[in-house]
């Protein structure tokens, strides 16, 4: 396991804002009035503890400009409640759709802050009522809440756990249908837990929330491609290298997958991103 523990001011990540949006991106920010793309999605687009995002490899494999529009821990509600945003993918020549959290998104269960979508903001009354035992002021954060309710009741939890992918499926499909352009689906594999160490034995709700290879194919009629990064073990046993964070930020940066896989994913997405790149100056493109 390789870190690059720095302070955090190391680490610039020039938060920028783009048009009426009130959400703030990764900067630098870009020049719209470029051919470009965007790339939508949660922690994997922006970029947490990477010197260099996504976004920021594919552009330089691809050759098209590539937005950031990604933000830590974000769920479909982000893009479909911000009207400002989709209207920037009219102008995009194709949007990227990343992972997006499906517990960062209210549902029949829970609501959670429009922007901050990791936020929990209340219970409904039928979470209420299935969950009676739970007093639900001490949560603030969904992943806190899912957490505790999975560890009470794997039973219960699963109505939860159905709720939100069925949830998650019918406003991606909508978040598709509202966005201008040509998009393409974008998924990094999940690590395979090894082992049978009491750690690893610890179910982790984040793994049972998580959008499977089925969820993404079932989109693929209503989208370009849908593109899956399958890490090598090669890059896996690299883990976190490259991530650069502070000493109190050794936690999350864990959780992270690290620069090498990253490098394949802009492997995977670069060559179909340069479909819709604008050809070179020195090419002829019509009769003289």
């Amino acid at each position: 396991m390789s870190f690059q523990r720095m302070g955090s001011q190391d680490l610039d990540y020039s938060p920028c804002r783009y048009g009426a949006s009130r959400v703030t991106f990764r900067g630098p920010r870009c020049d719209l009035s470029r051919p470009h793309a965007l790339f939508f999605g949660g922690t994997s687009v922006y970029g947490k503890f990477l010197r260099d995002p996504l976004p920021d490899l594919v552009e330089q494999r691809s050759g098209l400009r590539c937005v950031n529009l990604g933000v830590v821990n974000a769920g479909v509600d982000l893009y479909l409640k911000d009207q400002a945003l989709l209207d920037m993918t009219a102008r995009a020549r194709v949007t990227v759709l990343g992972d997006v959290s499906l517990q960062n998104m209210s549902n029949r269960f829970y609501s959670v802050h429009p922007r901050r979508n990791d936020r929990f903001l209340s219970a409904t009354p039928l979470l209420r009522t299935i969950f009676r035992d739970v007093d639900f002021t001490p949560f603030h954060f969904t992943g806190h809440l899912l957490q505790r309710l999975h560890s009470l009741s794997p039973v219960r939890f699963a109505d939860i756990q159905a709720e939100l992918k069925e949830t998650w499926r019918a406003r991606m499909r909508t978040l598709i249908s509202r966005i201008s352009g040509p998009v393409i689906l974008h998924r990094i594999a999940p690590r395979v837990a090894k082992g049978k160490s009491a750690e690893a034995s610890i179910v982790r709700v984040d793994d049972l929330l998580t959008a499977d290879a089925a969820m993404f194919a079932a989109l693929r009629p209503l989208v370009v491609d849908v593109i899956t990064t399958n890490p090598a073990d090669a890059a896996l046993a690299r883990d976190a290298e490259g991530l650069v964070f502070s000493q109190l930020e050794t936690s999350a940066a864990q959780s992270q997958f690290g620069a090498p896989v990253y490098e394949e994913a802009a492997a995977d997405l670069a060559p179909i991103l340069r479909r819709f790149a604008p050809l070179p100056h020195s090419v002829k493109t019509g009769p003289p």
